[in-house]
């Protein structure tokens, strides 16, 4: 396992960005309960596959790796790296841009880091869900595993939308916020396995992961109903009415 020094040798911009952000979420007082990181190998290619419920989950996702002394390298979307202050750090993090316009390069470009040894963060909904429910997984991930061998990641959160999520006003003050980690058991991907069927049991695997982290989660204020899917009570849209609402945001070019 690699040591500290040794990670902030091979990444001295990613290594000092994840200490600063855990000083951030210290003063933020948020509680985060990691479950099963030790699926995460010390060495070696992997592709961590994770719901999406808030904008800062790519950071969360993150921390379950630093047991095993990895960094994540994410796929995120491209205009994020045009940003002047989030550009260079992420280039200089080794995140992957992914050009909606230019799919096959992004692929390749992760393909390439996953051959390299690196664990490559998916969001296989491509958008945060506003039913804050999985939505349908895009195939990506998947294919990606199956083409270089690594296993998959299945990863649940939930409490990051308390934070910071589409459609509602970021909180980025001393909020106390619990946020639930899990990583399941790694998902191998054969040659000759199909990709729809294996795309539908890491959704299945997450979804799964995803309630028994809903059960266990302290109550949410009254004030944040609407941070909570309707199958647990809460006021956030539906799934039918989260399409609606996803598909004219995008009209008015809101992106997450």
């Amino acid at each position: 396992m690699a040591s500290f020094w040794q990670m902030l040798r091979r990444d001295p911009v990613y290594t000092p960005v994840v200490e600063a952000f855990k000083g951030v979420f210290a003063l933020q007082g948020l509680r985060f309960r990691i479950t099963g990181e030790h699926h995460v190998p010390e060495t070696g290619p992997a592709v961590m596959m994770i719901n999406h419920t808030g904008y800062f989950d790519f950071t969360y996702a993150g921390l379950a790796a630093l047991p095993s002394r990895r960094l994540v390298r994410f796929m995120a979307k491209e205009s994020v790296f045009r940003h002047p202050v989030s550009g260079p750090l992420l280039r200089g993090m080794r995140h992957i841009s992914v050009d909606r316009a230019a799919g096959a390069a992004s692929y390749g470009h992760a393909l390439d880091a996953l051959r390299a040894g690196e664990i490559v963060g998916v969001f296989p909904e491509a958008t945060i869900s506003m039913s804050f429910e999985p939505k349908a997984f895009k195939s990506g991930g998947v294919r990606m595993a199956q083409a270089t061998g690594a296993p998959i990641l299945p990863v649940a959160i939930w409490g990051s939308q308390r934070v910071w999520t589409k459609g509602h006003p970021k909180r980025l003050g001393r909020t106390n916020v619990p946020i639930g980690i899990t990583v399941g058991e790694p998902i191998r991907v054969r040659p000759e396995d199909d990709v729809v069927e294996v795309t539908a049991h890491v959704r299945d695997t997450i979804t799964r992961m995803l309630h028994e982290l809903q059960e266990v989660y302290p109550p949410v204020p009254e004030t944040e109903r609407h941070l909570v899917p309707v199958r647990l009570g809460g006021t956030a849209p539906t799934p039918e009415e989260a399409a609606v609402l996803e598909a004219r945001l995008r009209a008015e070019g809101v992106q997450g």
